[in-house]
């Protein structure tokens, strides 16, 4: 014989289950505010990405979520403001993986990458994007690096700081094209473009998150975007690989990290409760329409992993074009 349950009892379990997980998630935290700290000045992709996860994680375990922008020092300020905040868990940081996988080899760090910092969920992938300013005459790729060739020891590149995946591209743009290109590094994004615009800085190798919008509106020029297919954003964009130059395509994850002393069961319950939040209809429908390529799930110690992979290969790239502290 079938047991049925009556419409009452099965509406109970049900109650009783959200109520459930939602309790677990709330578990990871007190009930206290969660600060979410952004190695980077607001309007950037990082602090884009923090807003809109945490404003649905306030509403998950019903606290709030407050987002704090430290830049500066390649991520460096912002690690520190969250390990020196208790290792309680009411401090998180959203971050690009370069924080911890690009920055450390080329600016002095007091903290390691790989142990002091517990990678928690990464969200999704960014591509970069190759920009000038439209001050710069250069139409296509090619006459982009014919134009930088002509005046050698005149232009620049920006980055969103030393040691970050901008800086690394631009390296390899110079030592492939035989360009002698001076490197500027700032604090983010924003501050990066805003010198680009002005044409005080020649080109950049920034995100398809925060430039394409200057693109749309005329005030930067695109001459190449990472990843295998074109951008849905720019079409008009080849592919470093279309350019024949693989070289250049630089792509970083976007997700969230913490104190690496937080014991292994609350970064599993942050874990869930964080890609909860991004598998929300409204956040992956957003952060899509932003740019990001969201990512699949990954438990823990394979997000680990990969974050020591990244920081092998580019210790390989730091050693190869000789960059130093």
């Amino acid at each position: 014989m079938i047991n049925k349950m009556t419409f009452p009892t099965a509406r109970a379990v049900l109650c009783a289950a959200l109520l459930s997980c939602a309790a677990s998630m709330a578990s990871a935290w007190t009930d206290k505010p969660v600060r979410i700290v952004v190695p980077a000045p607001a309007g950037g992709v990082m602090d884009v990405m923090a807003r809109v996860v945490g404003e649905q994680l306030a509403k998950d375990i019903g606290q709030p979520v407050i987002v704090d922008n430290r830049p500066g020092a390649g991520g460096g300020i912002g690690i520190n403001t969250m390990l020196n905040a208790p290792a309680d868990g009411q401090t998180l940081m959203v971050t690009a993986s370069n924080v911890l996988t690009e920055v450390p080899h080329v600016i002095k760090t007091s903290f390691d990458p790989l142990k002091d910092v517990r990678p928690i969920y990464a969200v999704g992938r960014v591509r970069n994007l190759l920009v000038s300013g439209t001050a710069v005459p250069a139409t296509d790729f090619a006459s982009l690096v014919a134009y930088l060739k002509a005046t050698p020891a005149k232009y620049s590149y920006a980055s969103h700081s030393a040691g970050t995946s901008s800086h690394y591209a631009g390296l390899y743009l110079a030592a492939a094209s035989g360009l002698d290109l001076q490197h500027v590094p700032f604090a983010g994004s924003p501050p990066a473009l805003a010198q680009v615009m002005g044409g005080q800085v020649t080109v950049m190798f920034d995100n398809v998150i925060a430039s394409p919008p200057m693109v749309a509106a005329g005030k930067l020029r695109a001459y190449g975007v990472g990843g295998s297919t074109r951008h849905p954003s720019l079409p008009q964009v080849p592919t470093f690989i279309e350019l024949g130059r693989p070289e250049l395509d630089y792509t970083n994850w976007f997700g969230v990290v913490a104190s690496g002393k937080l014991s292994e069961a609350q970064a599993e319950s942050m874990s869930r409760a964080i890609q909860k939040a991004a598998e929300a209809p409204a956040v992956r429908d957003k952060l899509v329409q932003l740019g990001f390529e969201m990512l699949p799930p990954q438990g823990l110690a394979a997000l680990a992993q990969s974050v020591r992979a990244e920081f092998d290969r580019n210790a390989i790239t730091v050693k190869k074009f000789n960059v130093t502290p």
